[in-house]
């Protein structure tokens, strides 16, 4: 890091940090609730995911084209946390506990897409290009070391406090997060020297994007760039959705204790995190610099590859608890960063709007057709290793993917070595 960079540098990790601690506070509730309401009905809580996403749309559309960024991020966030205590009340009371269950599962798997994509908008916003490769990895490693604290959180807590009472932590460290982003805000004008670089910023942090609500569906479609970053993510999807019904499945045959299921879910958290968090720390910046984004991003297709390799060749229980672990901790660590980095190289309206459609209506539509897919081929009699065995052809077309994504991104960064002002 450079000297004018470590002030917003630090306020972006903790920001990031306090995001994720809050989020992994609720993700184990989450995972219980699921499995509570039956693995077989898992492909209609996705389905449920993503239909809500796509009534978001226009209302996020709207929010970024008429509200200054300054104003918009606190806003989203102060809204997911008063959701936050109105489950607690109806967790806490009792009331419709099977519904509950169901309307906290979407309501999470949405929160979790949104907050992220807010925030990473927000990166990508704030630190050009090159900036990036090189920061990316140590501002990710925030939100591990907060993913490192949520889940120690659930399991010291789950069974003595109940999960109910987790939630009012979660909404507690998710106002932490909003001090951090507004203080990130002030410091962003220190991350380059020079009045109209700091300028710029205050400019961007009161202006508003303007346009129309659909736009970002419409950037998808126009960009080739933007589809492909698209298809990277509904590929990611297909690919994680596989692994969390085997996972889901092997777990809910454990043991019928939904405290007992938060804990084990929140031990899994525990440990992916803290894998992640020396990857990020001691290696990611310095991969993703010396190799570039694309190959970074096809890091992860690569574990994909390999995990449904040995998944189908080996299914068991530690298999895919590994498998898992590796997967997750190779996404956040290495793939996740860069990907982010892919968004540096494109106009400030495609990091908001063409993002948001890019990390959450088409991840959420991965989840539900893949829910549905998976569903289906176990329907039709496939085991889990055959399953397993079919998706290792598609990791390997993502991999090539992920690399003519990283020539594209690399073509443009040197086309417009100075695409962003700060």
């Amino acid at each position: 890091m450079r000297p004018e960079e470590v002030r917003a540098l630090l306020w972006s990790f903790a920001y990031f940090f306090f995001l994720l601690a809050a989020y992994y506070v609720l993700r184990p509730v989450r995972d219980e609730m699921g499995i509570a309401g039956g693995v077989k009905n898992l492909p209609w809580l996705f389905t449920a995911t993503f239909i809500v996403m796509l009534a978001v749309v226009p209302v996020f559309g709207a929010m970024v084209a008429r509200i200054p960024r300054r104003r918009f991020i606190p806003l989203v966030y102060h809204f997911f946390v008063a959701n936050i205590l109105i489950f607690w009340l109806l967790l806490t009371f009792k009331v419709a506990m099977a519904d509950t269950a169901k309307m906290f599962f979407v309501w999470i798997s949405v929160f979790n897409l949104f907050a992220v994509s807010v925030f990473w908008s927000f990166m990508s916003d704030l630190y050009a290009s090159e900036q990036g490769k090189r920061l990316f990895g140590f501002i990710a490693a925030g939100g591990s070391a907060g993913a490192l604290l949520g889940p120690s959180i659930a399991v010291w807590l789950a069974e003595p406090i109940g999960r109910a009472n987790l939630l009012l932590i979660a909404a507690l460290l998710l106002e932490f997060a909003v001090i951090c982003a507004m203080r990130l805000e002030s410091a962003a004008t220190t991350l380059k020297d020079g009045s109209a670089v700091a300028a710029a910023s205050v400019g961007q942090c009161e202006s508003v994007l303007g346009g129309s609500w659909i736009a970002g569906l419409a950037m998808v479609a126009r960009s080739p760039y933007l589809a492909g970053i698209a298809l990277w993510v509904a590929l990611l999807s297909l690919s994680g959705t596989f692994l969390y019904f085997q996972q889901a499945n092997i777990v809910a045959a454990l043991t019928d204790d939904p405290n007992k299921r938060t804990a084990l879910f929140a031990q899994i958290d525990l440990a992916v995190s803290l894998l992640t968090i020396v990857v990020q720390f001691l290696a990611t910046g310095k991969l993703i610099r010396r190799f570039g984004a694309g190959p970074a991003a096809a890091f992860l297709p690569l574990v994909f590859a390999l995990g449904f390799l040995t998944l189908a060749l080996t299914p068991m229980l530690w298999v895919v608890i590994a498998f898992q672990a590796t997967q997750r901790a190779a996404n956040f660590a290495i793939s996740n960063p860069a990907r982010e980095v892919l968004f540096t190289v494109v106009d400030r309206e495609e990091k908001y709007k063409a993002k948001y459609v890019i990390d959450n209506v088409v991840f959420r539509g991965g989840d539900a057709a893949s829910g549905w897919l998976f569903h289906a081929l176990r329907g039709l009699g496939m085991e889990l290793h055959a399953i397993a065995a079919a998706t290792v052809p598609v990791a390997i077309g993502w991999l090539v993917l992920a690399l003519t994504l990283g020539r594209s991104h690399e073509k443009r960064t040197a086309d417009t070595p100075q695409h962003k002002s700060q």
